[in-house]
């Protein structure tokens, strides 16, 4: 039986629980532990008002206090329950009861209120028991009534925000960025709210789940927001996740159900919610302009943006770095519209339904970063894209004829994105029902100019249109408003500016490719040659004299010093940094060397987490020679650079051992240490042929264009055949100019000046190899 309420004592109960069961305290309980054969016992402490959760299964939420004497909020812990086991225990439980509860689940808490990090989940279909032994009549007297406790949110208006508090708060949406993926691994939602007092919230919301992310599908929904974080920024309020996060959003139609779409199984949504959501409905009805530029194929403008909520029919993939989809609106695009020819095994989709709509489906090309969420659309979602481009293109050697493209840029500038819409929503039933009702033999014969299947209106991979003349190894992270300008225009024009060129690469240096690796200092932009680390042996054993012995009690150090008596009275003196006055673990710790040798310092590396050879000057230690390497990771060595860094005495890292959440990062320990911290970069120079003429452009770049980390290609045999292998993917040995892949990427001119003269130079930036390449 799910539930039991035993009268008597707690000793009655123990005994009659099954034998297989066994306390468990606490302080035991934690994620991914085993309690199937455990059970937990405690006083309830509060009881929550019965509640329905959004697909309308009962709620019941409790708090259990482990010690009955104990004062300590960490001492209690949230047990919640669902279904019937909830809707029963409801009607029996009070303030003061022993409650003794086996078969749930362990879980992080979803509640920030400084009790137990875990929370027990229990439902009947789980196989969860309560037994519950009731206060006795005498301690009922002695005690306060049991009361219901039901949580009391307060809702902070917009103007009355400050920074570094956390708040829960309403809204409308006035802008929106639809989740994708930011420079992280989280998913990024870029939110601008307004409410009644006309104050304006820029909210950046991550997550590393996208569905826990609010549900946005236009301008103008309401959001209720819990526990979101304030922070002041460059003079303005600005929301970030927090903790505990939770999102309501709400379709703003007056008369509209007022259903949330959520972001968690567990809300509370009163009447008093309700009300405040239908006040800001009619706010919104009032005052709230949505200038989201929505709009259906039928209605369309050359070179306009707008909002297409739509169909999907098919899709395919184009190249690395665009994907198409077919869909449509049951409307019929007015201009004639350009179609993306695309391998029949690569197309998914019903061929025959496909065939039938060919006439009202329009081809959409979808940009970079949009490409991963393309891929993952089922043929038949219902989806809405925002900021889409209908830009019109005239075929090379054709002026008067003009076609329109359907483009989602890369990028998220304007709200850019893709959202699939849920076949409950009101946009979507009305174009359900719409599209139900448009009769595809009316267009199956039509041959408007729109529909007309000429050589001229398809997009192939050999056609010229958006540059996408064949497969691009290649992709564009930004700037994709910028037309494709040929070679020999950029070569006539003597103005600096920005390019977006097609071409292939018809030779490149240095050929051996461990060459093209350098130093780059990032404030006087001066390039140098990675040093061998052999010849730094000499200048380590030259500070190998004998350590001082003030030095030796460095207040953040634990020292050693070892006498190599049979290596000539050499000394070596290791400082082991601490923290709190305490040594860390080998691959936490970083450590001060004096005297080592190359192969000594090798040898620790593989071992700690970072190494500074260091040597004595007068009363403190000091760095070595920047000649030399100031820190050494791993198998990577780290420089400063000569000119421009201001070294500072070793004791300056104190402030930073200090810090409870510091790392011990190259560019962390620079920073203290006064070193501007030498970038290990990729340095090439690509000639670039586009048939209109060649240009030397110059390829310098950290990790993003090859995605593999210039600090790390010296020693790496994989990362070293990774760029063999993409280097001969751009230049093949033996192919001739026609059979070279194409690369589209972006350059910039600028002029570079001596002595004597003045030149104009180009430079690749913001392209990136594709993941398939």
């Amino acid at each position: 039986m799910p539930l039991e309420v035993r009268k008597g004592s707690l000793r009655g109960l123990k005994t009659s629980l099954p034998k297989h069961l066994r306390k468990v305290d606490l302080k035991y309980l934690r994620l991914g532990g085993d309690c199937a054969n455990k059970y937990f016992q405690g006083a309830v402490v509060i009881s929550y008002p019965l509640t329905r959760l959004g697909d309308g299964k009962a709620f019941f939420k409790i708090v259990l206090q482990e010690s009955e004497n104990s004062c300590n909020r960490t001492d209690t812990i949230n047990v919640l329950l669902f279904g019937k086991l909830a809707e029963d225990c409801e009607k029996v439980v009070h303030q003061g009861d022993t409650m003794v509860v086996a078969g749930f689940n362990v879980a992080k808490s979803a509640s920030e209120d400084d009790r137990h990090c875990c929370q027990l989940e229990m439902a009947d279909e789980a196989g969860s028991s309560i037994y519950i032994c009731p206060k006795s009549p005498r301690t009922a007297a002695a005690s306060e009534t049991a009361i219901s406790v039901a949580p009391k949110y307060t809702y902070t208006p917009l103007n009355q925000l400050k920074g570094g508090t956390v708040v829960n708060l309403y809204g409308v949406v006035k802008f929106f960025k639809p989740p994708y993926v930011s420079r992280g691994t989280d998913y990024c939602s870029v939110v601008t709210i307004v409410d009644q007092s006309d104050t304006k919230l820029v909210c950046m919301l991550f997550n590393a789940n996208r569905d826990a992310l609010p549900k946005i599908y236009k301008n103008g929904d309401i959001v209720r927001f819990h526990r979101i974080k304030v922070r002041e920024f460059s003079g303005q309020m600005q929301g970030i996740t927090n903790n505990g996060f939770a999102a309501l959003t709400f379709d703003s139609t007056v008369g509209a159900p007022v259903v949330p779409r959520t972001t968690t199984t567990l809300f509370t949504f009163t009447d008093e919610d309700k009300k405040t959501v239908e006040d800001l409905r009619i706010w919104v009805a009032r005052n709230f302009s949505n200038s989201a530029p929505a709009a259906n194929l039928s209605s369309i403008q050359p070179q306009m943006f707008f909002d297409l909520t739509c169909h999907l029919v098919g899709k395919a993939k184009v190249d690395g770095s665009s994907y198409l989809l077919k869909v449509w609106d049951g409307t019929k695009c007015p201009f004639p519209s350009l179609k993306v020819l695309v391998k029949e095994d690569d197309l998914e989709g019903d061929r025959v339904l496909i065939n039938q709509l060919k006439n009202l489906t329009v081809d959409v090309i979808v940009y970079d970063n949009h490409v991963q969420l393309a891929k993952s659309l089922k043929v038949g979602n219902f989806i809405r894209m925002y900021s889409l481009h209908a830009k019109t293109q005239n075929p090379e050697g054709k002026p008067e004829v003009s076609y329109v493209q359907f483009h989602l840029h890369g990028g998220t500038g304007y709200g850019r994105g893709i959202t699939i819409l849920p076949e409950n929503h009101t946009d979507v039933k009305e174009l359900k029902a719409f599209l139900d009702t448009v009769d595809l033999r009316e267009h199956a014969g039509s041959e408007s100019p729109s529909s007309q299947e000429t050589e001229d209106s398809y997009l192939t991979l050999g056609s010229c249109v958006e540059g996408y003349q064949q497969l691009s190894v290649t992709v564009l992270t930004d700037h994709q408003h910028l037309d494709v300008t040929t070679v020999n225009t950029i070569l006539n024009s003597r103005v600096p500016q920005q390019y977006r060129v097609r071409a292939k690469l018809k030779r490149f240096e240095p050929n051996k490719l461990h060459q093209s690796v350098k130093l780059l200092c990032p404030q006087c932009n001066s390039l140098q040659e990675v040093p061998d680390v052999t010849e730094f042996d000499a200048l380590l054993q030259a500070s190998a004299t004998r350590p001082n012995p003030d030095l030796q009690n460095i207040p953040f150090c634990e020292s050693v010093v070892w006498d190599l008596e049979n290596q000539g009275c050499r000394y070596v003196a290791v400082h082991f940094v601490t923290r709190y006055e305490l040594l860390q673990e080998p691959e936490d710790s970083l450590i001060m060397i004096e005297g080592g040798t190359l192969t000594e310092i090798l040898r620790l590396s593989k071992k700690f987490k970072g190494i500074i050879p260091v040597r004595s000057l007068e009363e403190n230690l000091v760095l070595l020679d920047l000649s030399a390497p100031f820190f050494w990771q791993g198998n990577i060595q780290y420089y400063g650079c000569q000119r421009c860094s201001n070294p500072k005495a070793v004791p300056s890292l104190y402030a930073l051992a200090q810090q409870q959440n510091a790392t011990w990062e190259p560019a962390t320990i620079a920073k203290v240490l006064g070193i501007v911290l030498l970038q290990y970069v990729f340095v090439m120079k690509f000639t670039l042929d586009d048939g209109t003429g060649a240009l030397d452009a110059y390829l310098v770049d950290n990790k993003t264009f090859f995605q593999i980390p210039a600090s790390e290609i010296l020693t790496s045999n994989v990362y070293q055949r990774n760029m063999e292998r993409i280097m001969n993917k751009l230049h093949p040995t033996g192919r001739n100019q026609d059979d070279l892949p194409w690369l589209e990427c972006f350059i910039k001119s600028y002029y570079v000046r001596d002595e004597t003269e003045e030149q104009l130079s180009y430079q690749i930036f913001d392209t990136m190899i594709a993941e398939d390449v």
